[in-house]
């Protein structure tokens, strides 16, 4: 997989807002990676760590007026930043699915679910009415919908919110994409429906070997689903690498305050008192003003002098192993 192509290449992305007062928020800086076909790349971090706007911009969904970007996107060997807007609405729903966070308010709620799916599969396939319908009928069947032919007819606030997001899921693969984008799919579903959910991902992307970008908070879906991490902080890219070695081995302090965070089961029964849960001490830093040098400084029990005026350059710590961390030390053990 290392050696073919690659299906996505981000270099260098800049996501930059401007505000009002004319300022600017700097929602993503330099974020660069690279994804395969049939690979599972999640992106990991807080609120506001520039997960969503990454995958926004790779899709160029951001609103034209206020978000500048700037780097390069090269999906399937053109770049995504220099497209015209009728060839970005060719690729997006056609060469790139995405699921989006609340399926109630991606849906159109005075649509049914078969015109919706009938929709993207009529504008980028040329289907005909009949044909996308049965195409619809079809996706809902494989998402294992109940009763597809009935709820071709139905409308979202009739389904739950475990069908909704199957639907969306539908949606986003009718085209059979090269590439999906699913941000925090699983979120306000309970534990049973996520493992659904996840289990149809998987499954769908062993059929027709699409690439997937998980976007999430939640580090028990990263380790069932990923096979590649990238984790943001403050709109930058901390720690890279297979997601078995970022449980194992995280070498990033930030990464490291992630996975403390996880409740561990039976923590209770082991002493008299429970176990306190812990937390990263401190606030994510405004990213209205420039960051001199770590933007995880302030907060981090490792930082030195030079982490608050030197920023830290992300490379290659240990093989396929790349950190942003000056205290980390190239080749060193974990």
């Amino acid at each position: 997989m290392e050696t073919a192509m690659p299906l996505l290449t981000v270099s260098n992305l800049r996501t930059h807002f401007r505000t009002d007062d004319g300022g600017s928020v700097r929602a993503v800086e330099d974020v660069s990676f690279t994804l395969h076909s049939g690979e599972t790349l999640a992106i990991v971090g807080e609120s506001g760590s520039g997960k969503s706007v990454t995958s926004l911009s790779i899709l160029r969904l951001l609103p034209s007026k206020r978000a500048r970007n700037a780097g390069r996107i090269e999906f399937m060997g053109r770049d995504l930043l220099s497209l015209d807007e009728r060839a970005m609405r060719h690729i997006r729903g056609n060469d790139i699915g995405m699921i989006f966070q609340e399926p109630m308010t991606s849906l159109n709620p005075v649509l049914t679910i078969g015109r919706q799916i009938s929709e993207t599969l009529r504008l980028h396939q040329g289907l005909s009415a009949r044909a996308a319908r049965e195409r619809a009928i079809e996706m809902l069947r494989l998402v294992d919908l109940p009763a597809p032919e009935q709820r071709v007819d139905e409308y979202p606030h009739q389904l739950s919110g475990g069908m909704r997001q199957r639907v969306m899921i539908a949606i986003a693969l009718a085209c059979e994409p090269a590439l999906l984008i699913a941000d925090e799919p699983t979120t306000a579903l309970d534990v049973t429906i996520q493992a659904q959910v996840l289990d149809l991902m998987r499954s769908l992307q062993q059929r027709t070997g699409t690439a997937i970008i998980l976007i999430t908070h939640d580090l028990g879906v990263v380790a069932e689903t990923a096979d590649r991490v990238i984790v943001m902080y403050a709109g930058r890219t901390v720690e890279e690498t297979r997601t078995a070695e970022i449980f194992a081995r995280p070498l990033h302090p930030y990464t490291r305050g992630l996975l403390a965070t996880i409740p561990r089961l039976g923590s209770s029964l082991e002493d008299q008192a429970p176990e306190r849960l812990q937390e990263i001490p401190g606030q994510v830093p405004s990213l209205r003003q420039p960051i001199a040098g770590c933007a995880f400084a302030e907060r981090c029990s490792m930082a030195s002098p030079r982490c608050r005026t030197e920023a830290p350059v992300f490379e290659t710590k240990q093989p396929g192993h790349k950190v942003a961390c000056h205290n980390v030390a190239t080749g060193a053990p974990a």
